[in-house]
C-alpha cells in the first residue's frame, strides 16, 4: 500500500452473549468477513468477548483473559491484518478488573496497551445506577500508538464524555481516534452521534468507534450504531442496531488537509481562569468564595 491508498478499515458491531467461547466464534467469523471485504484493520468494540450485567460473570471471564488475549492475537496472525480489541476485562487482585483495550499488528504482536482511564458512574434515565467503579480499576495513563497508517489515540466508551483526553491524544499527533464502546441505549439515542462528531471536528481527526448492541444478559442494553466519522466531521459510514461489520476506506490526507484549513490545533493557548462579580457565591462545595475582581 502506498500512502496515496486508502485504509480500509472495519468496524464490527456484536451483541455479546453469555458464551465467552462462542463470543470468540462469531469474532473469528467477524474477521473472517471483514477480510474477505479487504479491510486491513479490524475494530471490535468495548466488551468484544463478554458483556453481562452481574459482576461475578465478568470476574470469571477476566480469569480468562490469556485465552481472549491469545484468540485475537491469532486473528490478527492468521488473516495479517490489525486487530483492535476495543476492550476485555483482565484481573485487578482476586475482586477488580481492568477494562483494558490490545492493539496487534498484522503478524499478531502486541503494539499498544490501554486500561479506560474514566468509569461510567451513572443514573441513567430510567433510574438504573451503574458504578463501574465498584468492580473496575481506571487506568492513569493516555496512549497514542503509531501504524503504518499513522498515529492513533486509544480510548473507550465513557472516555468520549471528556474531550480534554482526545485533545491531548490529537496534539500528541494522534490522526485517528478510536472509541470503541457498550454505549447504554438510553444514552446512546440522546448523546452518541454528537459527541462522536464533535470530536472529529474540533481535532480535525478520524473517529472510528465500534460498538456493541442489543439486549445482553444481565439487563444490559447497548445502542449499536457503529459509526465511522472523517475529520471534516463526515460520516462516513453507520450501522443500526443489529450486528454487522462496516467495511470503509480513509483518506488519510483528509487530516492533514482539515488541519491546515482549520489549524486550531496549532492555536492552542495557555490560559488563566480568573471568576469575576460583585458578589461571593456558594459553589457546590458549599463554602463562599470572594469573586471580586
Amino acid at each position: 500500500m502506498t500512502t496515496e491508498d486508502p485504509l480500509r478499515v472495519a468496524l464490527a458491531q456484536v451483541r455479546p452473549g453469555p458464551d465467552l467461547d462462542r463470543n470468540l466464534d462469531e469474532l473469528a467469523a467477524m474477521a473472517l468477513q471483514a477480510r474477505r471485504k479487504s479491510a486491513q484493520w479490524l475494530l471490535l468494540p468495548e466488551y468484544a468477548a463478554m458483556l453481562h450485567g452481574s459482576r461475578q460473570a465478568m470476574r470469571a471471564a477476566a480469569d480468562r483473559a490469556d485465552d481472549v488475549e491469545a484468540a485475537v492475537r491469532s486473528l490478527a496472525r492468521d488473516l495479517g491484518m490489525w486487530v483492535l480489541l476495543g476492550s476485555m476485562v483482565v484481573p485487578d487482585g482476586p475482586q477488580r478488573m481492568f477494562n483494558r483495550s490490545l492493539l496487534f499488528d498484522a503478524e499478531g504482536r502486541l503494539a499498544a496497551r490501554y486500561d479506560k482511564l474514566h468509569l461510567f458512574d451513572a443514573t441513567l434515565p430510567d433510574g438504573r445506577t451503574i458504578r463501574e467503579s465498584s468492580a473496575y480499576t481506571a487506568g492513569d495513563e493516555a496512549v497514542a500508538v503509531d501504524t503504518p497508517w499513522g498515529r492513533v489515540g486509544l480510548s473507550i466508551c465513557y472516555d468520549l464524555r471528556f474531550p480534554g483526553l482526545y485533545r491531548a491524544l490529537a496534539l500528541a499527533g494522534a490522526q485517528i481516534l478510536v472509541v470503541p464502546a457498550a454505549f447504554a441505549r438510553a444514552t446512546g439515542a440522546a448523546h452518541w452521534h454528537a459527541l462522536l462528531r464533535a470530536r472529529a471536528i474540533e481535532n480535525g481527526a478520524f473517529v472510528l468507534a465500534p460498538a456493541t448492541c442489543g439486549d445482553s444478559p444481565g439487563g444490559r442494553a447497548s445502542y449499536g450504531h457503529s459509526l465511522a466519522l472523517g475529520p471534516w466531521g463526515d460520516t462516513l459510514g453507520e450501522l443500526d442496531d443489529e450486528p454487522g461489520c462496516l467495511v470503509v476506506p480513509l483518506d488519510l490526507a483528509a487530516v492533514a488537509r482539515v488541519r491546515a484549513e482549520l489549524p486550531g490545533l496549532s492555536h492552542e493557548r495557555a490560559f488563566s481562569l480568573r471568576l469575576a462579580g460583585p458578589s461571593p457565591f456558594v459553589p457546590s462545595d458549599g463554602m463562599p468564595h470572594d469573586t471580586t475582581a
